[in-house]
């Protein structure tokens, strides 16, 4: 063999070793079977699980493994999926049929789960936020790319076409100029928030692996309620910015076509629910410019449930989001150069239609109604809220270092 085919050859090869490691998962037929693991068994994740066995049929889905650090969860996940039981996540990657897995863990576990999971050439439906953190959101876009493998996050809200379908008639200047937009989402408790129950038969050490629950959390004594109710604790979760406003604020980015806030402000506090346990506040809004010119306001209580209004103002009209679709009714001053429409929305926000859309994209290459992008856009504008408010200052954001800043 000569030089030149001798190096063909090489390449050649390394180009098919290359395909193999990361593109096992990517040559499935337009029906072929997809096989899953699930990582983590709470209470989202329970959900998951109970939709995607309603699927295994119609779907042509099969469950393969199930992993929980939590002994009960972990048994009743079997009993759900008839999945194979892992105690250690990174085994189940290591199961070689497994298409996609579900991550539906608390949020401090989200970036490394999917940069794991990429690394073994797996496809991913990861809950929202995509992570925890900015610089983890970064590295997770850059590994998702290189890895070549469909990324879903769970903002479920996106499956609705109201908001691709809002952002056509922004872009056709329906609306005109937008300067606002207003989202919300609050409840109301009697006791507190989030108190979720605890169940007082979880023994760290015994049936409980603690130490691996906190990952790469700080190292912290057994709380009950730091497992239980970790969405209380900033070293988990961003409270109301990350588990309620990501899925409101996702929406308006995709609906305008936003990427980043220049900047961002977030007032709140522990104004009803005192003497609770929790960091985090139980009422929190937010403010955040966009350099097209647009503020995007977010608004939530967890002591009143009353909705605001969503809406995209624009100077010419007013879009309104419906649980039927969309409204738009035009401004006075513009009442004669356009008419009331009307949209009824073909998606929904649903788990099922979420997980189909990845399954279609894995088998055809269908668009992904929230990619790693746009999970990376909520992530920022979740965040930024949050630095916020727990500096005390008004933050901005440097767009050339992708990173926040105190102004």
């Amino acid at each position: 063999m000569d030089s030149l085919n001798r190096r063909n050859f090489v390449a050649a090869a390394g180009a098919a070793a290359l395909f193999t490691a990361r593109s096992y998962s990517q040559i499935k037929g337009a029906n072929e079977r997809l096989r899953i693991g699930v990582i983590g068994a709470g209470g989202m994740a329970t959900g998951h699980m109970q939709t995607l066995v309603r699927m295994l049929e119609k779907d042509n889905l099969e469950i393969l493994g199930v992993c929980d650090v939590y002994q009960p969860r972990l048994d009743k996940a079997v009993q759900i999926t008839g999945g194979k039981p892992y105690k250690e996540y990174r085994k189940l990657l290591e199961v070689k049929d497994i298409d996609y897995v579900l991550i539906a863990t608390p949020e401090h576990w989200h970036a490394q789960m999917t940069l794991d999971a990429a690394e073994a050439g797996k496809h991913i439906y990861c809950e929202k936020p995509m992570t925890h953190t900015v610089e983890e959101s970064k590295k997770v876009v850059a590994k998702i790319k290189a890895a070549g493998v469909k990324m879903q996050v769970g903002v479920q809200g996106t499956s609705d076409d109201s908001y691709e379908t809002a952002y056509k008639y922004f872009k056709d200047g329906t609306l005109g100029k937008v300067t606002i937009a207003e989202i919300c989402y609050s409840r109301n408790h009697l006791k507190d928030f989030w108190d979720y129950s605890i169940d007082a038969g979880a023994r760290p050490g015994e049936n409980l692996d603690w130490k691996a629950w906190l990952g790469p959390a700080p190292k912290r004594a057994w709380d009950p309620n730091r497992f239980f109710r970790w969405r209380w604790f900033w070293d988990y979760s961003g409270g109301i910015a990350t588990d309620l406003f990501v899925h409101r604020v996702t929406r308006i980015i995709k609906a305008l076509g936003l990427q980043f806030p220049e900047r961002g402000v977030a007032t709140g506090g522990k104004f009803y629910f005192k003497d609770s346990a929790a960091e985090v506040p139980d009422t929190y809004n937010s403010l955040l410019d966009y350099p097209e010119g647009t503020t995007v306001i977010l608004v939530s209580s967890m002591a009143n449930d009353t909705p605001v209004k969503h809406v995209l103002r624009g100077n010419k009209a007013t879009l309104e989001f419906t649980r039927t679709g969309f409204t738009i009714t035009p401004q006075r001053l513009y009442a004669k150069e356009g008419n009331v429409i009307e949209h009824k929305k073909t998606g929904a926000e649903n788990i099922e239609y979420h997980h189909r859309n990845l399954q279609n994209a894995i088998r055809q290459g269908e668009a992904l109604h929230c990619d790693c992008m746009l999970g990376y856009y909520g992530v920022v504008a979740a965040d930024i809220g949050v630095e916020s408010f727990r500096r005390q200052k008004y933050m901005l954001w440097d767009k050339a270092k992708q990173r926040f800043v105190k102004s």
